[in-house]
């Protein structure tokens, strides 16, 4: 499929959240990449954006003693495209804004969705040290198309989550990436959340929990909780359809 032109215009780091003051040093960023969808170069919703902040804000404070800086990226328009793969691309752009202005700090991809694939697909670069995948979106393979890459995932620490009861990304598309991407990474995994859909509503507080503990644990020195440490250790199919427990969260050290 040929690459779609966009009209001119730029992609965007929203605001800060968390220590990204004067005042404190940035020692990590979240960068969290909203959903779309499969096609589309008008401007995103501004709704899809606003779905990312709670989950910004949840990260900012939980890591605001290691020093993260949180962002939701505003891309140059809704859709993947195909072949041009646009919000891929901006997210790569947001990396190396997030270089510019704070150094040499490790990364985390937060991505939702149509965000999930593009944070996977940005992994190669340089500063990203960990990518966390929410209901991530694949389209339906056709027999002649080649796979979503999984090299640039090498080094790097991975955590998918998918509602069971999806009806909008397919959870088994997701469980097939990771086992592709598991084979040459060992440090991947994947939680399902049992009866819950696209959104992931039912279980917001235990998904938010899980992924605060994956983003801590990934960029900075706090250990994992033992679900997420016992999911990168369990061969496939374990480690990769691992339960999310209702309450995780509440005691996370055990």
């Amino acid at each position: 499929m040929a690459q779609q032109a966009l009209p001119v215009r730029e992609a965007r780091l929203g605001r800060p959240r968390g220590t990204a003051g004067a005042d404190r040093t940035v020692n990590g960023v979240a960068l969290l990449l909203p959903s779309g969808g499969a096609t589309g170069v008008r401007r995103p919703s501004p709704l899809s954006a606003l779905a990312a902040r709670p989950l910004a804000v949840r990260l900012a404070r939980a890591g605001r003693p290691e020093g993260l800086a949180a962002h939701v990226l505003r891309y140059r328009c809704r859709g993947w495209n195909g072949a041009s793969a646009h919000p891929g691309r901006d997210a790569a752009w947001a990396l190396d804004e997030i270089v510019r202005r704070y150094g040499d700090v490790p990364v985390c991809l937060v991505g939702t969705g149509m965000g999930g694939r593009a944070a996977l697909h940005a992994a190669g670069h340089p500063a990203v040290h960990s990518v966390l995948a929410l209901a991530p979106w694949f389209p339906d393979p056709a027999p002649e198309a080649a796979p979503d890459p999984v090299k640039q995932l090498i080094g790097r620490q991975v955590l998918l989550v998918h509602g069971t009861n999806d009806e909008r990304t397919d959870p088994d598309l997701s469980y097939r990436y990771a086992e592709r991407a598991k084979k040459i990474n060992r440090d991947v995994c994947r939680f399902e959340v049992h009866s819950d859909g696209h959104s992931l509503h039912q279980h917001r507080p235990e998904v938010h929990a899980l992924a605060a503990d994956f983003l801590l644990g990934s960029l900075f020195t706090r250990d994992y909780a033992r679900p997420v440490r016992d999911a990168l250790a369990a061969p496939p199919p374990l480690g990769l359809r691992m339960p999310l427990a209702s309450g995780f969260g509440a005691s996370l050290r055990h």
